[in-house]
């Protein structure tokens, strides 16, 4: 784990023996159970960069002691590395595969929460201080179902490619009750991969409209620009 410490020294949030360890286990138990069970495409040897610090890429854009909800969470990412390198944080890993979540509950942390059930009926308003996600939904779908968990004055931090930049600018926020502060970019060491943060600063209440239904978001999505795919 000489990456990961090396990276989270260097962005100020040192680890401690005890954690490159849990961090360890946590990639043998994920690789050994992937064996028979679909749980990720990333090669073993990826593991620490594409799945680890890529989950930390953005963690000092969170607050000290934040309440943080991480939308489609799979087993695990970016929920359970920020909980295990920011102790500080209250971290709810949401996901609607029990699959999914079965695997994360072998490693429990004391300030990561497991949310069953699908995040458009998960009934969450005006909570946390962050919302996120990881490859969760295309992006006026992802900020749907984000936007009314956020707390007024909090985050909505979508976990981005350089390649939605335009659809992120073009995003008509205050629809959800959000603005755009700005975009933070950041380069996923020894990938050469950018990826992007915009923080959609939480300005007024989400109108109870949203979420919609899965199949209506799918079906007649946020508008952005016509040009958009």
């Amino acid at each position: 784990m000489e990456q990961l410490s090396h990276f989270c020294l260097n962005l100020g949030f040192p680890l401690t023996d005890r954690q490159l360890g849990q961090f360890e286990a946590f990639k043998k138990d994920l690789y050994f159970i992937n064996q028979t069970m679909n749980l990720t495409r990333v090669a073993v040897e990826d593991c620490e960069v594409r799945h680890f610090i890529d989950s930390l890429l953005f963690m000092d854009l969170i607050p000290d002691g934040a309440k943080v909800l991480d939308i489609g969470t799979g087993p695990g990412f970016p929920a359970w590395p920020l909980a295990c390198a920011r102790p500080d944080l209250e971290v709810h890993a949401a996901d609607s595969s029990g699959k999914m979540l079965n695997f994360l509950r072998r490693h429990p942390l004391k300030n990561l929460i497991i949310v069953e059930g699908r995040a458009e009926e998960s009934g969450f308003r005006e909570e946390f201080e962050v919302v996120t996600g990881r490859a969760l939904a295309p992006l006026p779908a992802q900020l749907e179902l984000s936007a009314q968990a956020a707390k007024i004055g909090g985050a909505v931090i979508p976990m981005r490619t350089s390649k939605d930049l335009e659809a992120i600018q073009a995003f008509p926020a205050e629809e959800l009750g959000l603005e755009l502060e700005r975009i933070e970019n950041r380069i996923l060491p020894g990938e050469e991969v950018e990826r992007a943060f915009p923080i959609f600063r939480k300005t007024t209440e989400t109108h109870p409209r949203y979420p919609r239904t899965w199949g209506e978001i799918k079906k007649k999505p946020i508008a952005v620009i016509s040009n958009l795919p």
